[in-house]
């Protein structure tokens, strides 16, 4: 088969129009280090979104609000946290990134547009060392 003009064309056009649905989510990451200073400075919220005992392991990154993700009020309790404004910066952390990142999907399907995920986590992942190897600090 032969590529023709149009055939290259309808290619890129496909391309484009892929990248535009692209989820969200892979363009709204942050490094551990990039979190911690960007909550530090009041930039973003930062929730942490592990389990009480996973907090009680290794504590929660220090300017991290704790949020267990299973909470059956976490829509509510997040909307509380940031006043009922779903346009505010949000970083979602957990021990690995897996977690917030399904969780970042799930909320920018609720409406909420300022979703971003810190997929290194607590303990490290692919993305990274995570908030614990990279000695950030810890609040027990």
């Amino acid at each position: 088969m032969t590529l023709t003009r149009r055939h290259f064309f309808a290619g890129i056009a496909a391309c484009a129009l892929a990248a535009s649905n692209a989820p969200l989510h892979a363009k709204s990451i942050l490094t551990a280090t990039e979190a911690f200073a960007k909550a530090a400075a009041g930039k973003i919220t930062l929730i942490d979104i592990r389990t009480p005992e996973e907090w009680a392991e290794t504590g929660s990154g220090t300017g991290a609000r704790r949020l267990d993700m299973r909470r059956e009020d976490f829509i509510n309790a997040l909307d509380q946290v940031l006043g009922g404004d779903k346009s505010k910066p949000v970083a979602l952390i957990c021990a690995r990134g897996v977690r917030s990142s399904r969780l970042s999907r799930a909320l920018r399907e609720n409406g909420y547009t300022n979703i971003i995920d810190v997929p290194e986590g607590m303990l490290g992942s692919y993305a990274g060392p995570g908030w614990l190897e990279r000695g950030l600090p810890v609040s027990r």
